[in-house]
């Protein structure tokens, strides 16, 4: 190993050792301000939204338009992260949303914002996200040696969830002083940021397109090998599970927010921000685990948590007793995820990563997307607690139906075994 990063790893510590390489730490900070933006904007678009119409179904509607693209667009974007260099892939879909962040932050600037223009907006911010995830997760397994990826996707996911922490504090003085456009002009500022990030990258990252197939087959690789490889194909569905019974709560917040807790558009900010701060706390102490067994039993434990936590959301009467609870949900939530992320990795080559990222993408974007609009149609006619409470034990059923499953008790009880998802290659 070179000096430089040997001296590199030992002043960032066990827990931060991935930052001691450059482009991760990059990356890094790109994602913070990506993941600042996305974060605030769920929260200014949804209470915008819920302020223009109060209807639960049409803050719903925007949440899924703006979620339902990581189903629609990631096997395409997951192809173009193996054809093409992944930090041209990303730079494009931050400029994107440079545009569409100004666009919307002028219309309602002006007094001329529908809700139909917010539905159109918030598809193609969400198609611009979409299209970057499975580029920026192919990237990072390029950025770090092997040894550190547990702890660079454990960073990687403190800076996504540590966002919702971010975005939604920075916002708040600014809606009670310039009003929700100053919101979306911060967030335009947030991409900006990323933007000029990713163009300082110098780690070039492609995959291997098999010249020799056409665009679908090569297109459909990602689905091939995650369906014929057990351990993806447990780990996936494990997941959109998780996504859609625990993780698909944002178009209840509002409602939760004014009616159940008196705390009207910054009562929404601040759950955000607690769920955003769990979500920290959680992936930065992943980021120190080594262990095998321990991530295993980490994993069912979180999980478990994950289907839990929402209950005392549910049972919340005061704001003190809320921010705990979504504190509870986002490190379970952010916990269970940065496990999966970093076992999909660790099963995954990288000359298919992009489009098994893309799949994966698919298959949770769908679920959260679909729940979200679910929940929030539900949540005008039913109880939105009861919403929560049912997902909330429906997961933890899953949870307990799934050690019925070899491959997930065995990862439950020993880790992830590498060589046994590499089996199908």
């Amino acid at each position: 190993m070179d000096e430089n990063l040997s001296q590199g790893r030992e002043r960032w510590g066990g827990a931060m050792a991935a930052l001691a390489y450059r482009d991760f730490r990059i990356i890094w900070t790109t994602n913070i301000s990506a993941g600042a933006a996305a974060w605030a904007l769920i929260v200014a678009r949804g209470w915008l939204v819920y302020t223009l119409t109060d209807s639960n179904l049409l803050v719903g509607l925007v949440t899924f338009t703006a979620m339902v693209p990581r189903a629609l667009v990631t096997p395409f974007t997951g192809y173009l992260s193996d054809r093409f260099d992944r930090r041209s892939v990303l730079a494009t879909m931050f400029g994107v949303n440079v545009l569409h962040n100004l666009v919307l932050a002028l219309l309602v600037l002006t007094g001329t914002v529908q809700v139909w223009q917010l539905v159109l907006l918030s598809l193609i911010n969400g198609s611009a996200r979409a299209a970057g995830m499975p580029a920026s997760q192919a990237l990072i397994p390029n950025l770090v040696p092997k040894d550190l990826l547990l702890n660079a996707i454990a960073l990687g996911q403190a800076a996504n969830h540590g966002s919702r922490l971010l975005g939604p504090l920075a916002i708040v003085p600014l809606l009670a002083i310039t009003g929700v456009e100053g919101a979306f002009f911060l967030c335009t500022g947030f991409y900006v940021i990323g933007l000029v990030q990713i163009l300082r990258v110098r780690t070039a990252s492609t995959g291997k397109i098999d010249t020799r197939q056409g665009l679908v087959s090569n297109l459909t690789a990602g689905f091939a090998y995650m369906y014929r490889t057990p351990t993806l194909r447990a780990l996936v569905l494990l997941t959109m599970f998780h996504c859609g019974l625990t993780m698909s709560f944002e178009s209840l917040l509002p409602v939760l927010s004014k009616h159940q807790l008196n705390a009207e558009g910054a009562g929404f900010s601040y759950l955000m921000m607690a769920i955003g701060a769990g979500a920290l706390v959680a992936a930065i102490f992943l980021a120190g685990v080594r262990s095998r067994e321990t991530r295993g039993r980490l994993f069912l434990i979180l999980g478990v948590l994950s289907g839990l936590s929402p209950l005392l959301l549910a049972l919340s009467t005061n704001m003190p007793l809320a921010l705990l609870a979504t504190a509870a949900m986002g490190a379970s939530q952010a916990g269970f995820m940065t496990l999966t992320h970093t076992m999909i990795q660790s099963v995954t080559p990288d000359a298919i990563r992009g489009r098994v990222a893309g799949v994966y993408s698919v298959h949770i974007g769908s679920m959260m997307a679909s729940a979200n609009l679910v929940n929030g149609a539900v949540a005008d006619w039913i109880n939105a607690p009861l919403v929560l409470m049912v997902a909330g034990l429906a997961f933890v059923g899953v949870m307990l139906a799934s050690w019925q499953g070899v491959t997930l008790r065995q990862i439950y009880t020993s880790g992830l075994r590498v060589e046994a998802g590499a089996a199908a290659d």
